[in-house]
């Protein structure tokens, strides 16, 4: 007997990427039944890991490019992703302007910028794309989104139709704006955002107050950057008669979902949706007799648009068995159980420090799943 697989995990962090869990349970399928058909879907939510995911998932490429950095005069090594139909980039908004790319003791969201988020846009479209996927997690930036329009062309004005600096201080500077000099492939570009956060662009739930803190702004700094957001927003319904400030998702990422909605058309979804879309799951799965799907943790939160919550409930609409493998197991998850997941395993075999769990984490997974197909051997002889 042998059966068809797909394999479609999330990254372990710090431990695997997305890629590396499918070798891995390949391997552990591969040792009970050397004749299984096994499709390697890697997968990712729009957060960290979805370029490399997508790309690995479409047998596409990536383009390494140098760009700014979230902090003034700061160069960083970034990349994209091409997928294999050639007219798809994915970009992670981390990668140019992301909190990782600024030590603790800089973290100050009045000086940092997009405007290297709106390089890679640049980027992409200069390799001939139709469709830019963007995930917009892990930002270091209040600044609205001004920074990436700033690359892409639109300029900003103070009183005295000076150009401002496109950063969180430059938003309560703003008095008018021109989108006369923005770059005109985006008219003909679908833009597609990654993004769960639902918060608006300003208000006691807005980008300042809910993410504010943790870029380094005060209870003062919050207040001073929502007041900015706020009169950016004004400027933009006065100008382009765009009313954006109460959108859901708009203040996505320092307001960058605001400013992507503004200047580029972008569309907010899910991002399980668009990467489950992106990589063709559904045909993938509705012809497959087992799906194998994973995550570093799994609790009562994977329902809300991780991975392994995506995938079940697209195993659940053709009626095939969705099994996923964790590293870590909370609280809660027999809500999942009810949503198209099948069974979850730990993959843990003894207790272990952190760090030899994440070494350790392919022989780990490997050994897991030779278990589980022993057991759908069983149960199918």
């Amino acid at each position: 007997m042998s059966l068809n697989f797909i394999l479609a995990p999330d990254s372990f962090k710090e431990s695997m990427t997305a890629k590396q869990v499918c070798d891995a349970m390949e391997l552990g399928i591969k040792k009970v039944m050397p004749t299984a058909s096994v499709e390697k879907v890697p997968m990712a939510d729009g957060g960290e890991g979805t370029v490399d995911s997508l790309v690995d998932a479409t047998d596409g490429h990536k383009v390494f490019v140098k760009v700014n950095g979230p902090l003034p005069n700061q160069k960083v090594n970034s990349y994209f992703g091409i997928l294999g139909d050639g007219k798809t980039a994915v970009i992670e908004m981390a990668k140019a302007s992301g909190l990782e790319l600024v030590p603790p003791e800089k973290r100050d969201p009045f000086i940092t910028s997009t405007f290297g988020t709106g390089e890679l846009i640049i980027a992409a479209l200069n390799e001939g794309v139709k469709k830019i996927i963007i995930g917009i997690g892990g930002s270091a930036t209040t600044d609205g989104g001004i920074g990436m329009a700033a690359a892409l062309g639109v300029e900003f004005f103070d009183k005295d139709h000076k150009i401002i600096t496109p950063n969180g201080a430059g938003l309560s500077q703003i008095r008018s704006v021109s989108t006369k000099k923005i770059d005109q492939r985006i008219k003909n570009t679908e833009i597609l955002v990654a993004s769960d956060v639902t918060n608006p662009l300003t208000g006691p739930n807005g980008s300042a107050a809910v993410f504010g803190p943790q870029k380094g702004a005060s209870e003062e700094g919050v207040q001073e950057l929502n007041d900015g957001l706020l009169n950016y927003a004004n400027v933009i319904k006065q100008e382009l008669n765009v009313d954006i400030k109460d959108a859901p998702g708009s203040g996505a990422a320092g307001g960058l979902g605001a400013g992507l909605m503004i200047f580029t058309g972008a569309s907010l979804k899910p991002g399980i949706e668009i990467v489950i879309d992106a990589v063709k799951l559904e045909e993938k799965i509705k012809s497959t007799d087992i799906v194998l799907t994973g995550e570093g943790g799994i609790d009562f939160q994977t329902k809300f648009g991780k991975t392994p919550f995506g995938v079940a409930q697209v195993a659940k609409k053709f009626n095939k068995p969705a099994i996923v493998e964790a590293g870590y197991i909370g609280k809660g998850i027999d809500v999942l159980y009810e949503d198209g997941i099948t069974a979850i395993f730990g993959i843990l075999g003894k207790a272990d420090s952190l760090s030899d769990a994440l070494q350790d984490g392919p022989k780990n997974i490997t050994r897991t799943t030779e278990n589980i197909v022993r057991t759908l051997q069983i149960t199918n002889r």
